[in-house]
């Protein structure tokens, strides 16, 4: 997929999350359009809604929300044929080992631990969308799924 612009999804319940996120987007100047949701009920309404024509062409999910957790979204994601080959990027503030592997083997492009600093989290983000567009969106190897800023 080569594109000029990108449309990302972020599905997280923290307010401030989104908008430190939505920040570092905004510096680092890339060319995409940003979503949010708050929930996984909305996330797969937005889905669901947006399909097929309009799907985002990147996921960030928080694994923990109300009303649907970040892994029932993943699982369901991976579930519908019109989703599955979406690139969902893990976006969570645990690093448990376990989590990972478990995201891994469900199908997510990436995981990235949410760092506490602005300059760590506009690194993380920009690596994650030129890592998924390298890899024409599929995920890599599983040395390469944990993202560090």
């Amino acid at each position: 997929m080569n594109k000029q612009h990108y449309n990302i999804l972020l599905a997280d319940d923290d307010d401030d999350d989104c908008s430190f996120f939505k920040e570092a987007l905004d510096e680092l100047d890339l060319p995409v359009t940003l979503v949010t949701v708050h929930d996984g009920v909305q996330l797969m309404d937005y889905l669901k809604a947006n399909s097929p024509d309009n799907l985002p062409d990147i996921l960030f999910l928080d694994l923990n929300m109300p009303r649907k957790n970040g892994h029932e979204c993943l699982k369901e994601i991976k579930e519908i044929r019109e989703f599955d080959t979406l690139p969902v990027i893990i976006f969570s503030t645990s690093l448990d080992i376990e989590i990972v592997d478990l995201m891994y083997q469900k199908g997510a492009t990436h995981y990235i631990r949410k760092p506490g600093e602005f300059s760590k989290l506009k690194t993380v983000i920009s690596n994650a969308l030129t890592t998924t567009v390298e890899n024409n969106l599929k995920q890599p190897a599983r040395e390469q799924f944990v993202l560090q800023p």
